[in-house]
């Protein structure tokens, strides 16, 4: 099954290098408001959106493996010089974690290991996508992450992650692999992007 991409550049980041596979979204358009009172829209995902989409929020495991393949096929044709894959740590807890359960499979097709118990979180903050003033999202990321291990010390190393918003939260994890982590160089791969 080959998915859609459209590649694009993640800039103004600690990263040496970042892509996100597609934009998230679209288009949303406002649909009015169901008898719960809750907003409405008529949503309309990019073909990896739409997947990853399906995954988080309808727990459909058969979205894991495209989402892997075009994950692969794309650092295939992009050849960052890095020595293992790490997943950012989920944000909420769920019976399967989609951001593991990809990366777990992207190792496997690309052959690099998976330093998954490297980075781990370590305090309990809201949804990054929930808070929309910059200065809010770092102080409530402040100390939210550890690194545990050497797995990463003089590595270049990939973080993979499902969606980029504002760089907050993976800007903190790329210092923090760098300083505690002593990663030699970090780059970033997300699958969307807002």
């Amino acid at each position: 099954m080959s998915v859609e991409i459209s590649p694009r550049k993640l800039r103004n980041g600690p990263w040496a290098e970042g892509y996100a596979l597609h934009v998230h979204m679209l288009s949303s358009s406002f649909t009015g408001y169901n008898e719960y009172g809750h907003a409405q829209f008529d949503s309309v995902r990019s073909p990896v959106g739409e997947l990853l989409f399906q995954l988080k929020y309808r727990n459909d495991q058969t979205a894991v493996d495209p989402l892997a393949e075009v994950a692969a096929e794309f650092l295939n044709r992009w050849k960052p010089p890095v020595e293992g894959i790490i997943p950012v740590p989920p944000s909420q807890a769920r019976k399967s974690q989609p951001v593991v359960a990809i990366a777990t499979v992207l190792a496997k097709r690309t052959g690099m290991p998976l330093l998954g118990s490297c980075l781990s979180k370590v305090k309990s903050t809201p949804q990054m996508k929930d808070v929309l003033d910059y200065h809010e999202r770092m102080e409530a990321l402040k100390d939210a992450f550890a690194v545990g291990s050497d797995e990463v010390r003089g590595k270049k190393v990939l973080l993979f992650d499902d969606l980029f918003g504002s760089g907050a939260t993976v800007g903190q994890i790329v210092e923090m692999l760098k300083t505690q982590g002593g990663a030699s160089a970090v780059y970033l791969l997300t699958l969307t992007t807002k």
